[in-house]
């Protein structure tokens, strides 16, 4: 599916839909492409909002957790958004939380798949290697339980990336900034409901950050998808969109 990138200022975005605002937050590898399931069935009930975060273009000081965060921030000012359903995968759960703490006021749920901000073995014990083909293609698929479903069309775009050496320098940037910026302390201040949908054969964000999310924000519900890894919206979407369907039916502000 096409989608029309809107460019405001220093923002790009994607804005479809009509009804409250469900915004999604893409992850370090993430792109529109992640969400395409999930955009195509909540477009027809909600405002759905993906702004591309820029990953890339912060300044190295900048690229971080907080440095994403502030972007949301600004980009969430600029279009005057009230009472938004706020949905983060991986590293953009981790912005969720972050910018939840910050401005609990604009939010009207959270829901967090895959996220980091507890812990995350995104690198295992490797980095990214630029121009190794083959292992940039294994570590894709290690974000499946299927590895099936990372396409050659999902993995030439996560090798393109890899190429660019300031790119992989901003990666790691990223990577550091999600480990370090441990959240775990600030957890029970979130007090909007907030529903975790997690793989069950995660290897990035294992079960037992989910289990602990879900110890730790209070107003929280814990779903687990069985044979399902990293990223739940792409591999079981429809298994995803039903939790997701009746967590929102619960929360019209």
């Amino acid at each position: 599916m096409e989608y029309e990138i809107k460019k405001e200022d220093k923002f790009e975005y994607l804005e479809v839909g009509e009804g409250d605002t469900l915004m999604l937050l893409h992850g370090l590898f993430g792109a529109l492409s992640n969400f395409s399931d999930l955009i195509e069935k909540f477009r027809t009930t909600h405002k759905v909002v993906v702004p591309l975060l820029p990953l890339f273009d912060l300044d190295i000081l900048h690229t971080s957790v907080t440095g994403l965060a502030k972007h949301v921030t600004q980009f969430i000012e600029h279009k005057g958004y009230e009472k938004i359903n706020l949905l983060g995968n991986s590293l953009g759960g981790h912005v969720a939380l972050v910018y939840t703490l910050k401005h609990p006021e604009k939010v009207n749920s959270l829901i967090l798949t895959g996220s980091s901000g507890l812990f995350e073995n995104a690198m295992g014990d490797s980095y990214p290697k630029r121009g190794d083909y083959e292992y940039i293609k294994n570590k894709t698929a290690q974000t499946f339980y299927d590895p099936a479903v990372a396409t050659t069309e999902l993995v030439d775009e996560v090798f393109e990336i890899t190429k660019n050496r300031l790119k992989v320098i901003k990666i790691l940037a990223l990577a550091k900034s999600a480990i370090r910026n441990n959240l775990g302390d600030e957890l029970n201040q979130i007090k909007v409901p907030t529903c975790l949908i997690w793989g069950k054969n995660d290897i990035v964000t294992p079960p037992f950050v989910a289990a602990e999310f879900n110890k730790l924000i209070p107003n929280s519900e814990l779903h687990f998808i069985d044979k399902c890894g990293h990223a739940p919206m792409m591999e079981v979407p429809k298994e995803f969109n039903e939790i997701l369907s009746k967590f929102l039916s619960t929360v019209t502000p």
